[in-house]
């Protein structure tokens, strides 16, 4: 049996034979507002049925335990107008609710060329800092067409989708004003390939754990100040990396080689690092870390988190001693992007639906390649060139910038799936 049809005229139909309601269609639009409690949903819609409207469009929100749910319905038959607001009304008395009616025509304004997403994340997010993005929006000629919250703690994160300006644009003016107000905010184009991002490729030092290996080991040599002096020159971009990785690994010669153990026991993962991880699997994503330190600690990390990729460099041990070299293949700036997209070749990802996290500059390519860069608490020239940059101490906020709300998290964790 064939489902039945409007009983409106009806546009001509798109591509796929589906028609919709043309704009001179006379709509009510019913808005019901109060404390809220079960069965408001229902009720509304029990006491529209009697009238034989049709549901255009249904918005609900639910704030610190009060309701707006917004019914964009059809005009009743004939005669029948008058009788169905003064039946509305009188059920939302019944609920202790308040009710607006408003008639017009049609459904939503045609919503303007392009689609965005804005994710800011405040800690904490000030009013000053809503109205300013608010009106950077506007600005460049776009409408806010949702708000959402997608996370209260650690950080209070929102999304906005917004119509009527291109993404770039959109990107451009935000960077601007994030900077300026002290939020984190991150701008991708809406779509189905918001969620297809599959593969997520991550740095080590500083981004997923919070140390950098190699002062660990310079502790153990007694060697740490000259180490850390010639790393921080490295990460701002100062000094090639592989330079400095040899000058650095040099250093190191002579240690015992029992101090890989001793190391990998003092690596302190980044908060967040294993919900990241944990929800990421949990989806279906395939996980991987690049980083211009060591296999020594990089595979462990790997077997601890059940990662699907890792790549690093190796320290060369001879008769159980670190030599002061590095063997095979140097992870370099080069390297990390060369690696993210032998990762997602692997995984059959395209480089689209790739997202890449970094701190330092050798990180600016592999960011630059992948679908989203996210410069995590960054240096300066990092947070410049990447799509974005979060920079709070909370490695898990970025699954806010794929969509991914707090409560779904928590969902995933209580369940175990």
């Amino acid at each position: 049996m064939s489902a039945p049809q409007p009983q409106y005229p009806a546009d001509a139909p798109n591509a796929d034979g589906y028609v919709s309601a043309p704009a001179d269609v006379p709509t009510l639009l019913v808005k019901i507002f109060g404390k809220d409690r079960p069965g408001i949903t229902a009720g509304l819609f029990d006491t529209l049925a009697a009238y034989s409207v049709d549901v255009v469009d249904i918005e609900q929100v639910v704030t610190r335990g009060r309701i707006v749910l917004c019914a964009l319905v059809t005009e009743p038959p004939a005669g029948l107008e008058g009788d169905l607001r003064a039946t509305i009304h009188s059920w939302a008395d019944s609920m202790r609710m308040q009710a607006e009616i408003i008639s017009g025509l049609g459904d939503n304004r045609p919503r303007g060329v392009g689609r965005s997403l804005v994710t800011v994340l405040g800690h904490p997010l000030t009013a000053e800092s809503t109205a300013a993005i608010a009106a950077t929006i506007t600005g460049t000629g776009g409408n806010i067409d949702r708000i959402f919250r997608l996370a209260k703690y650690p950080v209070t994160a929102v999304e906005f989708a917004v119509s009527g300006t291109e993404t770039e644009e959109l990107r451009t003016a935000l960077a601007t004003e994030a900077a300026k107000l002290g939020v984190d905010m991150a701008v991708v184009a809406a779509g189905l390939h918001r969620r297809a991002q599959r593969l997520v490729v991550m740095d080590v030092d500083s981004t997923l754990i919070q140390d950098e290996v190699i002062e660990l080991f310079a502790a153990h040599a007694g060697c740490e100040d000259k180490v850390a002096e010639v790393t921080a020159a490295a990460m701002r971009g100062e000094l090639d990396f592989e330079q400095s990785l040899h000058a650095r690994v040099k250093l190191l010669a002579g240690l015992d080689e029992s101090v890989v153990e001793k190391v990998r026991s003092e690596v302190r993962l980044t908060p967040g690092a294993r919900t990241l991880i944990r929800t990421l699997k949990r989806l279906g994503y395939q996980v991987g870390v690049v980083s211009g330190g060591f296999t020594q600690v990089t595979d462990d990390l790997r077997e601890r988190l059940g990662l699907d990729f890792a790549q690093a460099n190796t320290l060369e041990i001879v008769d159980g001693k670190l030599t002061g070299k590095v063997t095979g293949e140097i992870v370099d700036r080069a390297g990390k992007a060369r690696l993210l997209r032998r990762f997602a070749d692997e995984a059959g990802v395209p480089l689209a639906q790739t997202v890449a996290i970094g701190d330092g500059a050798n990180d600016l390519d592999m960011l630059n390649a992948a679908g989203l860069g996210v410069a995590f608490n960054a240096k300066p020239v990092v947070r410049e060139a990447a799509h974005t940059a979060v920079n709070v101490p909370f490695l898990d906020t970025v699954l806010y910038l794929l969509g991914i709300t707090r409560e779904e998290v928590e969902a995933a964790d209580a369940q175990g799936v």
